[in-house]
């Protein structure tokens, strides 16, 4: 049986955070304001508790993120980050109640490894 488009897109994704999701964090988490919200949706999306739904919600975000092109491009200052941040709270509106403490938790460690000196 055929996969539905959506899981289908689901697995690009997925695919995709795996890939550059933690070589850009490292690049930009010191200058993101969003940076925790960024990495509880990470934490969250790679949950196995975490519905399927979910998952693709925030998939999608954080690929979008991941992704070198955008509506806008993040090498612009200051607003290189807009867009990625308004489709970050998107899915977090979207799934608030599925990003439990321990995935901000998590998100506030790594933001403190990933920004050491």
């Amino acid at each position: 049986m055929a996969r539905s488009r959506t899981a289908d897109q689901h697995a690009e994704d997925e695919a995709v955070v795996r890939q550059g999701f933690w070589a850009k964090m490292k690049r930009v988490a010191a200058s993101l304001p969003f940076a925790n919200d960024l990495l509880a949706a990470y934490y969250c999306a790679f949950d196995r508790d975490t519905p399927l739904h979910v998952k693709a919600a925030l998939m999608g975000a954080l690929a979008y993120f991941v992704m070198p092109f955008d509506i806008m491009p993040d090498v612009m200052p200051l607003l290189g980050y807009t867009d990625d941040a308004a489709v970050l709270a998107t899915a977090i509106r979207m799934v608030a109640g599925h990003i439990k403490t321990e995935h901000r938790d998590a998100a506030e460690s790594a933001i403190a490894r990933v920004t050491e000196g």
